[in-house]
This record gives C-alpha cells, structure tokens and sequence, in this order.
C-alpha cells in the first residue's frame, strides 16, 4: 500500500473520507494540522494510504516535544480521540506500521495512540480516561426526562435564575470563563490564538455558547458538530456560576439546541475517573466508556503518566491554583502548548 504524507492539494479526499468513515470522529479532520501547527509550532504528520487514487486510511499524528513532559508522538494531540480510522486491516498496519518506524528514526519516548475502542493489539494500554457518549431524542422534553430528577432540578434552578444564553460570534468571552476555570483547577490555559483559530478554522462546525446573568458572563462552552453529533469541548464557569447552577444550564441549552438541529448524540467529552468532571457527568444519566489509548514505547520503559493526579505535579496544581489571573494568562501558555 502507498503511505503518503498530507499536502494542502490532497484536504478535500482528506476530509470527504473522515465524514464516509465510522471510525472517524471530529478529531481526525485536517483541519486541526493547520490549527496546531499555527497555535503551538508543532510538527504534524498526517498519513494517508491510497488504494487505486482513494483514501482509504488514514493516521494524525503530532511531535511534541519539550524539556518538561518529554518527547512524543500523539495521534491526535489536544484531541480526546485519534489513531487510525481505516477502512481495512492492511490499511491500518501499513500506517501504524510507518507510523512506528518513523518513531524509531527521530527517537522519541513513545508513540500515543488516542483510540476511542479497543483494538487487538500486543502494546500496552492506559485506561486512566473514559468518555461519555449518549443518543438523544428528537423529542426536547424526553431529553429533559431522561436526566436524573437531582441533576434535572440544578437546571431547572438555572432556569428560574433567569440565565440567558447566545451564540457568541467571538471566543473573548469564552477565553475569560474557560481561563478563569482552569486557573482554579491548577492548570494551565491555553492561549487565546488557540480557541480563535479553532473558529477560523472549522467554521460552522465550531460554535461557542455564552451563558449571562444580570448582563454578566458566567459560563461558555465551545461545541464541535460532526456528523449527527454535538461535543462540548472548551467549557468554563466564573466563580458566581456555580451558586446559580449556570454550568448546568448552560450544557442543558447545547443539548437543547442539538436536538432542534438535528443531532442524535450527544458526546460529553473525555474525563479522568474519579474526577469532579467525571461525577458532574454521571449525574447526568452519562454511563462511562474506557477509553483504550495504545503506547508504542520507543525510548521509554513504562507508559507515560501526565497528569494533574499524579503526585509529582500536586505542588505545581496547587502553587497554580494560588496564582493571580492575570499571571496565569501570561504564563500559562508557554506550559500548555506542551501538553498536547
């Protein structure tokens, strides 16, 4: 099979692939090489196996690289799902094939494969996320039935708070909530550059929804649209958000308006288990998926374990949390861009 490297003459196929195949999700779009790459610097690698001049598999991958987390290659990086998408066995063994010889040529630590099922393979797997995913109803109400009584009486608290919620045309209002959010959380926020590019670059597919209270901004989300999907990526809440229910509001109106889309799934998105994202999503009715990411070590000897629940960095998350705001978006983006 012929492995080829993306060049801006081949996006098209690229992406009319992506939209064809079930094993395909939002994160395997082209469109996140460009982003990346002008957002962070990294070096993207997307490779495509041709079979008589049509795509028929397809592998993302990114090199991050850096003094504090290592040397990696990830498929997809910044993405919650990755790894091949192909359309037979001997198309993904010829890319995850290249994929790993070219690992071994530039040396890196290991090799990531973000896969969102399980595959029959011999390389170890980390099973420290899962993921959320649920259809919907066409019918509005039914959604609203369907979420536990508990987590169905904080939205309609929400409700009665008198929030009002709208499509952003921006990401300044987003950058604020969701920098806020992660500040607290003792993470660092990505850069402002970043969600804006994700705008320019997906478009239509790509919305954000800013919540308001009193003509305040208390909570926004980012949301992808794939297919007859909806997944809120990018959220965040102010300090008053919590106090008047608005997250809860706030995911209710992106299931509510996905439904008057159109949309029959409704993708919560990634979490660490035992996590306070992880409980807030069981409450809504969510049952958990384990998400099986592959390792192909290369110069590594265990599989990687970066993440703000690893004792080695409870310090940093705590020093983090303590920072003044302003500081944290100055500084913030030099960590993140790393932790792909």
């Amino acid at each position: 099979m012929d492995v080829k490297l993306l060049d801006d003459g081949h996006k098209a196929k690229w992406d009319a692939f992506v939209d064809a195949c079930p094993k395909a999700s939002f994160f395997h779009k082209s469109g996140w090489k460009d982003v990346i790459e002008r957002a962070f610097g990294h070096s993207m690698y997307y490779f495509y196996v041709e079979e008589a001049g049509r795509i028929v598999g397809i592998l993302p991958l990114g090199h991050i690289k850096s003094l504090l987390f290592g040397n990696a290659f990830i498929s997809n990086p910044f993405c919650v799902y990755g790894g091949v998408a192909a359309e037979s066995e001997d198309a993904a063994w010829a890319l995850e094939n290249t994929a790993v010889c070219f690992a071994r040529e530039l040396g890196v630590d290991y090799l990531e494969f973000r896969n969102r099922t399980t595959k029959n393979s011999t390389r170890p797997v980390k099973s420290l996320y899962v993921t959320f995913r649920k259809n919907l109803d066409p019918e509005i109400d039914k959604n609203l039935g369907a979420i536990p009584r508990k987590q169905r009486a904080m939205i309609r608290k929400g409700m009665a708070a008198g929030l009002n919620a709208t499509i952003d045309p921006g990401v300044d209002r987003l950058y604020a909530a969701y920098a806020e959010s992660v500040r607290n959380l003792g993470t660092p926020v990505f850069p402002k550059r970043y969600f804006a590019l994700l705008r320019e670059v997906f478009g239509d597919s790509c919305e954000v929804l800013t919540v308001e209270h009193q003509g305040l901004v208390v909570g926004s989300v980012m949301n992808f649209y794939f297919r007859d999907e909806v997944l809120p990526y990018y959220g965040g809440g102010t300090e008053r958000a919590r106090e008047i229910k608005a997250n809860d509001f706030m995911y209710w109106e992106v299931m509510r308006r996905a439904v008057e889309r159109g949309v029959r799934i409704f993708d919560y998105g990634r979490s660490k288990e035992g996590t306070g994202s992880y409980r807030f999503k069981i409450h809504w009715g969510f049952k958990p998926e384990p998400l099986p990411y592959e390792y192909e070590l290369v110069k590594a000897r265990e599989v990687p374990n970066i993440n703000p629940l690893n004792p080695k960095y409870r310090l940093f998350v705590s020093a983090w949390q303590r920072l003044p705001l302003p500081v944290s978006k100055v500084v913030g983006p030099w960590i993140s861009k790393n932790l792909g």
